[in-house]
């Protein structure tokens, strides 16, 4: 009778290991949701967009993609352009001349607006370090949450920053982004995506933008905080006049 007790436990443990669900690398999800957001058009794309009433474009210029953003008033017309060489500043079409920092700054502010314009294409980047944290639900749907941070060497000023995504488990496309930054005092954002559409087969969403009303919340349960109402709307981040034309790196 043991025996026969014993076979079945360990006939169960045998069954229970067979059907254990396989939850794919952190790797695997973001490989898929770049091909299912525009895949290798965001490579071959030249892209512009308004933003807060600024304009934004990305080229690809022999060769090699530039990031420009242009901003007009009554009296100037502002042109920052950040190339692989460097980051210029152009007033009315003449070259001012900028401070190491100052340049720095523009030009993180510009690649910030274009990263969170074409995500998830920018996970892949060789300082980009990935780490599934598992599987969840939000609002009914099942997501896999992963960790996003930076390497020192290559991840920018800001490479110490905490990034959270949510990845639908069979879309595989990024319904919501979390992340925890430290500068200008510090904070946490948590954004909601919306407005889903495709133009020139590249995925563009616009976002709800969330900030914890409470303090001393861990950035890894902020998915908690937006289930259970307590998070606080800060503001519609919208991409206006999406264009995309062909370009090639070539």
């Amino acid at each position: 009778m043991t025996r026969i007790i014993s076979f079945f436990v360990l006939l169960g443990l045998i069954m229970s290991c067979e059907v254990k669900e396989k939850i794919p690398t952190a790797q695997e999800i973001i490989d898929q949701s770049i091909q299912v957001s525009g895949g290798s058009n965001y490579t071959k794309s030249n892209i512009d967009f308004d933003f807060r009433d600024i304009h934004y474009s990305s080229k690809l210029e022999n060769g090699n993609k530039v990031l420009e953003r242009i901003i007009e008033s009554d009296t100037a017309l502002i042109l920052d352009r950040k190339e692989p060489s460097g980051f210029k500043r152009f007033v009315n079409d003449s070259l001012i001349v900028l401070t190491d920092s100052l340049a720095n700054n523009y030009a993180n502010s510009v690649n910030s607006v274009h990263y969170f314009a074409n995500l998830p294409y920018g996970l892949n980047d060789r300082a980009v370090q990935k780490k599934i944290l598992g599987k969840v639900d939000i609002k009914g749907k099942s997501y896999y949450k992963i960790e996003v941070t930076f390497k020192e060497e290559g991840g920018g000023d800001d490479f110490d920053d905490v990034y959270i995504y949510w990845f639908h488990t069979e879309t595989f496309k990024p319904d919501y982004l979390a992340y925890e930054f430290h500068v200008n005092g510090g904070g946490q954002r948590f954004r909601e995506a919306y407005n889903e559409r495709y133009v020139g087969n590249i995925r563009f969403v616009d976002y709800k933008n969330y900030k914890p009303n409470t303090e001393n919340t861990s950035i890894y349960n902020i998915d908690s905080l937006y289930v259970n109402n307590q998070l606080e709307l800060l503001s519609n981040i919208t991409l206006e006049n999406v264009k995309v034309n062909r370009g090639n790196y070539n």
